[in-house]
């Protein structure tokens, strides 16, 4: 190759590299446009809604995520790759079993109070990723399904452990807590997260209390007097 032709291609391959870098910081800016035309208008927003929130097109959104659901499973893998980093955090940050379970519920709580629309948006799904797990699919429920199989393993540990020391304890039904619980978790915080703001909504960390009581001593656990 002479001298030219390898600065002509060069040349092109620096002009591919800005176009792909341009791209990539274009997808992101619209994504966070997004993230917060759907915190403000709710998960049920149109693109239309979303594009004209963020004064831009909605062809523009089409060009990028194809559709409502390509947005979705964008959005999904940024939201929920966060909410994973920082509830396996808190419950890493905890050396005892029960500390650790207090600490993800009240993260995983705490994340999803931040912004209910976002949250609502980006696990609507098809699958349900929880009583699921594998299942084909992409975006918000592969991020989900590989997000509940990290916690699973990390309560399924501090059961064995719990066990091991309780030796007499054991039962092969308690593989099944650790995805039970989540269950209960996600149920519960949704159900909590749709209540009317009133007295009659327990807190964050009123609901967090009972839900790790429950979950481990059962509900006579919270009956008064107990």
């Amino acid at each position: 190759m002479n001298k030219i032709s390898a600065g002509i291609d060069g040349a092109g391959d620096g002009r591919a590299a800005r176009w792909q870098r341009h791209r990539s910081e274009r997808r992101l800016e619209l994504l966070s446009m997004a993230r917060k035309a759907i915190h403000h208008l709710g998960p049920q927003a149109s693109m239309d809604d979303i594009a004209a929130h963020g004064n831009t097109s909605k062809p523009v959104y089409y060009r990028y995520f194809g559709d409502k659901e390509g947005l979705r499973q964008a959005l999904g893998d940024v939201v929920i790759h966060e909410f994973r980093g920082q509830v396996l955090a808190a419950g890493l940050a905890q050396q005892a079993e029960a500390g650790a379970l207090h600490a993800m519920v009240t993260a995983y709580l705490e994340l999803a109070q931040s912004s209910p629309n976002i949250y609502f948006f980006v696990t609507a799904q098809p699958v349900d990723a929880l009583t699921t797990p594998h299942a084909a699919g992409g975006g918000p429920t592969r991020v989900l399904d590989a997000f509940f199989d990290e916690i699973t393993q990390i309560m399924a540990e501090r059961v064995a452990a719990y066990f091991g020391a309780h030796p007499d304890s054991s039962n092969p039904a308690v593989a099944l807590w650790p995805r039970a619980a989540l269950g209960m978790v996600r149920s519960a915080g949704e159900l909590w997260l749709r209540q009317p703001h009133d007295e009659n909504r327990p807190t964050l960390e009123e609901l967090a209390d009972a839900l790790c009581s429950w979950l481990t001593h059962g509900i006579a656990s919270t009956k008064p007097g107990a």
